[in-house]
């Protein structure tokens, strides 16, 4: 029996951006990442790494403006792309849990594929900017993504002083906690909920 690829290509223009997303949860870390933004293009390449997928993210935005509308067009349209990967979500853990340091900074992200998308953010205040990137969109972008993906996401930052590490530490852990909740587990029949579903 062939199992199911757990894959999926998502593609969204509107007046603003142009993105296309293709995941496959089931990789290797292969990332091609192209957004314009050059502090996504960053985090989004250790998202696909750490979190051992493969991954595809291409954006064409109006970063003349700022980079806001392209960062936010890029968490909804990978939370929508994880979430169509994910299929039916017949037995995967559900639950991840991770904790990444660095160097300063300690960063925890708790996930649960849940369907029901929250956005607990606990991040000490950040500088303004890292480079040309404004710091306060990656709540946005990780709002947008708890959305899109219907999962709880939960970032918890007890410590740190470098605001780049934070926010890598921050991207290193969703990954790591997504693909802890993604993964197959041969014990579990159908979904994991005593409800039955998760859609």
């Amino acid at each position: 029996m062939t199992e199911k690829k757990r894959y999926a290509k998502i593609e969204r223009t509107t007046n603003e951006t142009q993105i296309l997303v293709a995941i496959d949860l089931d990789g290797e870390g292969k990332a091609d990442i192209q957004t314009g933004v050059g502090f996504m293009d960053h985090m989004l390449d250790l998202f696909i790494k750490h979190g051992l997928f493969n991954g595809t993210i291409h954006a064409n935005g109006d970063t003349y403006i700022d980079d806001h509308h392209t960062t936010e067009d890029l968490g909804i349209v990978l939370g929508q792309a994880v979430r169509e990967a994910l299929g039916d979500k017949k037995g995967i853990k559900r639950y991840g849990n991770a904790f990444v340091p660095m160097d300063d900074a300690l960063a925890q992200v708790v996930v649960d594929c849940s369907n029901r998308p929250h956005l607990e953010y606990r991040v000490p205040a950040l500088k303004e900017k890292v480079g040309t990137f404004d710091t306060e969109l990656v709540h946005e972008f990780l709002w947008k993504f708890a959305l899109e993906a219907r999962m709880n996401v939960h970032v918890i930052v007890p410590y740190g002083q470098n605001t780049h590490h934070i926010i890598e530490a921050i991207f290193k852990a969703l990954a790591r906690a997504i693909d802890a909740a993604v993964e197959i587990d041969p014990r579990v029949k159908g979904v994991p909920s005593t409800k039955g579903l998760l859609t």
